[in-house]
């Protein structure tokens, strides 16, 4: 029998990690002056959008691509101006969410 690799999402136990994940993130991002200007008002959209997204990239249900059709990232974010300091703060509330989220090895590393 040969060895079938699992996918991130279930490596990290499906649905509720990645919830956890995109709480913690959206959390830092309603107090971050970088990147709060840049999502509109109410963040109900934008967490159910990164959530659906994020289910999908790491292996798990497709509802994004059912409800929203092809991610097309660089189009989508085109109108905001993301430099350097605004990826930098996106990326350490990222990680960090993953970090409180308790995202295990080897699934932090794929």
């Amino acid at each position: 029998m040969g060895y079938t690799p699992q996918s991130i999402f279930e490596l990290i136990g499906g649905e509720e990690p990645v919830a956890a994940i995109v709480d913690a993130f959206y959390d830092a991002v309603e107090n971050d002056p970088i990147l709060r200007p840049m999502y509109p008002e109410c963040l109900q959209a934008p967490k159910r959008h990164l959530y659906l997204f994020l289910l999908q990239f790491f292996g798990g249900p497709r509802t994004y691509l059912e409800e929203r059709g092809h991610p097309r990232l660089r189009m989508r974010h085109f109108p905001f101006a993301i430099d350097q300091q605004a990826r930098d703060h996106w990326l350490e509330h990222m990680l960090n969410a993953v970090d409180q989220a308790g995202i295990p090895e080897p699934a932090r590393s794929r």
